[in-house]
């Protein structure tokens, strides 16, 4: 009896998501937020040169990533956060989600394939076992993209914050040298070729040639990075863009508040490492203690 019942829930599960992949991958009626995440893909993605369309990818990777790009737009699924994460990265959305579709597809195979490992050696014999392995690592191997990217983007960020703090600082000493605001902010990201910079200086000359101000195109790319620092520079220097002298106060301020809250953090980090370190030695001088206090208890009680 709890065998069939276990059967038909087995059942039950499969069946629904069968029914619900089957569900997403029906093309449906475009509600208006599909719409209108198409037509912001669409601005994003800038006007093409020639008037043709872009080139499609001739690898089978990238064929699989606008596949499914496409798919999640029509499902109106923006994940900024991730894309922010990826543009930090310097990695492209569709590369992301073919690698994301291509380990799943690796756990749906290497579930069974570790079943028949296990039932070769005669410990497990439940013919439903197989298929909760699939799914399981099917699941966990599509999301195990997304813990990499974001935590190589937030030691990315922390590295892109500590470059704005000097950046400012230069920009601030540019200024007090009597350049205007526009050369002060490019002479200050010429300064240097780490990849920080250059994503500043590149923003800022892409800004140069599109007339868009500087601080604008500064706001827009901490708004694609993800970064706050960023946005907030552009906001300040939109209020104080007209008086060198707020400008200069204004960015030595920020700098020295960013220095700052990078100094706590470093105190923070090191504090929960010594904490981590004494927690470590008072382990090991337990373990010592049990070490040398077992063979008399042993004794004592004789066992």
């Amino acid at each position: 009896m709890n065998n069939i019942l276990i059967s038909c829930l087995v059942g039950a599960a499969v069946g629904l998501g069968v029914f619900a992949l089957i569900r997403a991958l029906l093309p449906g009626r475009r509600s208006a937020v599909n719409t209108v995440a198409q037509i912001d893909a669409m601005r994003a993605a800038g006007p093409v040169s020639g008037g043709s369309a872009a080139p499609a990818p001739t690898d089978l990777k990238g064929r699989i990533g606008q596949r499914v790009a496409q798919f999640y737009l029509q499902q109106g699924w923006e994940q900024r956060s991730l894309r922010s994460d990826l543009a930090v990265l310097d990695r492209s959305w569709e590369g992301f989600l073919a690698t994301k579709l291509i380990l799943a597809a690796s756990g749906l195979i290497f579930g069974p394939f570790l079943f028949a490992v296990v039932w070769q050696l005669g410990m497990g014999s439940n013919p439903v076992i197989p298929v909760w392995m699939a799914l399981i690592f099917g699941g966990v191997f599509f999301v195990l993209p997304d813990f990499e990217v974001r935590r190589d983007a937030t030691d990315k960020r922390k590295d892109l914050r500590r470059v704005i703090g000097a950046y400012l600082d230069l920009v601030s000493m540019n200024l007090a040298g009597g350049r205007g605001l526009p050369e002060a902010l490019m002479a200050a990201a010429e300064i240097s070729d780490g990849w920080a910079l250059t994503r500043i200086r590149n923003c800022l000359a892409d800004a140069r040639i599109t007339g868009t101000s500087q601080w604008v195109a500064l706001g827009n790319l901490g708004e694609e990075l993800g970064v706050e620092e960023l946005r907030d520079l552009s906001v300040t220097l939109g209020l104080v863009a007209d008086d060198g002298a707020k400008v200069r106060e204004s960015l030595a301020s920020r700098a020295e508040t960013m220095r700052h809250r990078e100094l706590a953090e470093i105190e923070g980090s090191a504090g929960e490492k010594s904490q981590s370190m004494l927690v470590a030695q008072l382990l090991l001088c337990a373990g010592f203690l049990v070490f040398l206090i077992f063979p008399a208890a042993m004794r004592v009680f004789q066992v």
